[in-house]
């Protein structure tokens, strides 16, 4: 991987690439809350209220009041017993697997879990079997494997990234163990999927007895920080076994203003939701519809993976020629020419995505992808 070339947004669905205005299919903030005036205010008042940084652990003299209420809007809004601000939600995996080292027999990893939740595997301090991705058969089988006292501890993304699709919570709770638990990174389907926006949690219709939920701030939300959803007593161990949550500085304050109300507006403006869905459907339809293969998942995420160097180029000449910024993605563990993530967001308009339409059914009809 290389460092990528800096970009700079405009006018919301929009980049500024060499001195060229593309549509823009990129990043993750599904709402486009990153550049809603209202969150831009709240960061401004926040700043002017509170400061930038609290510059202590909460566990000293860097806790505020303000991180107690976000954690109190975000388990309203996720219907979770408790929850847990960290700084991001990479750090919120290591968090709680440094709390939870040496409690499980076994940690079972899906093969393409964020780079995030390996890491967590390593400070679980137990051996770590990896099942084929959303594979029932294989996951049952890694579970016999650990033999009949296991007591294991799952790790999977809840919307995957790479195009959508949602684990089989259910599937996996179904063949626990009782004493088994189910760690989530649901950080891109935190807010975006389910009925009411609640993640993968809420799109499998699972309790979360058996379940810790990670998500972040810095996707649907349009903000920063990570937030581990979990009962209360997992929270209290959180707080004093992890050395990366005792030793460092909370995320700054006006953020935190910010993030509080971007929950605010998902929660009350409706039809966010409400374009994200439009706008996801009325795309895979349409690509439906012109025979452009792919899978039918609930995210807001239409990707397609090359065959080879030439036919990438080819197809990233059609979409620069379309005014659409080529979202070709290379990312650890992933395809190794790359794949492009089409992410579609509440404000694309529809001349934007009819563009984008246009250019995947003509590449389809000229050579099949």
């Amino acid at each position: 991987m290389r460092e990528a070339e800096p970009l700079q947004q405009v006018e919301r669905t929009y980049i500024r690439w060499r001195g060229r205005k593309l549509s823009y299919y990129g990043g993750c903030d599904y709402f486009r809350l990153a550049s809603h005036p209202l969150v831009h205010q709240a960061i401004r008042e926040g700043l002017r209220r509170y400061g930038l940084n609290v510059a202590a652990s909460r566990l000293t003299t860097g806790n505020h009041q303000l991180y107690q209420e976000l954690e109190k809007r975000i388990t309203q809004f996720f219907g979770a017993k408790s929850a847990l601000l960290v700084s991001t939600g990479y750090v919120g995996d290591l968090v709680v697997a440094q709390s939870l080292a040496g409690q499980f027999s076994h940690a079972l990893l899906d093969e393409r879990a964020h780079i995030a939740l390996k890491d967590a595997a390593q400070l679980l301090d137990c051996p770590v079997l990896t099942f084929k991705h959303q594979d029932i058969e294989d996951y049952a089988r890694t579970l016999r494997r650990c033999g009949r006292e296991a007591r294991p501890i799952v790790l999977t993304d809840g919307m995957f990234s790479h195009d959508g699709s949602v684990a089989p919570l259910r599937a996996y709770l179904k063949l626990l163990p009782r004493d088994g638990l189910l760690l989530v990174d649901d950080a891109h389907g935190g807010g975006t999927v389910g009925k009411t926006g609640k993640g993968a949690v809420e799109v499998a219709g699972v309790s979360r007895t058996r379940v810790i939920q990670n998500v972040t701030l810095s996707k649907a939300f349009g903000v920063y920080g990570g937030v581990i959803l979990c009962s209360p007593a997992w929270r209290a161990r959180f707080v004093t076994r992890s050395r990366l949550f005792v030793g460092s500085t909370p995320l700054p304050l006006p953020l935190a203003a910010g993030a509080v109300r971007a929950l605010e507006l998902l929660q009350r403006d409706k039809s966010l939701r409400r374009r994200l869905n439009d706008n996801a459907s009325y795309v895979k339809q349409a690509l439906q519809v012109a025979g452009v293969p792919g899978p039918a998942t609930p995210g807001p995420i239409v990707s397609w993976h090359p065959r080879n160097a030439r036919e990438a180029a080819s197809f990233q000449k059609r979409l620069l020629a379309a005014d659409i910024l080529p979202p070709l993605t290379r990312y650890p563990g992933g395809p190794p020419n790359g794949y492009y993530r089409f992410v579609i967001s509440s404000e694309h308009s529809r001349r934007q995505l009819d563009r984008l339409i246009e250019v995947f059914a003509k590449f389809h009809a000229a050579k099949p992808l």
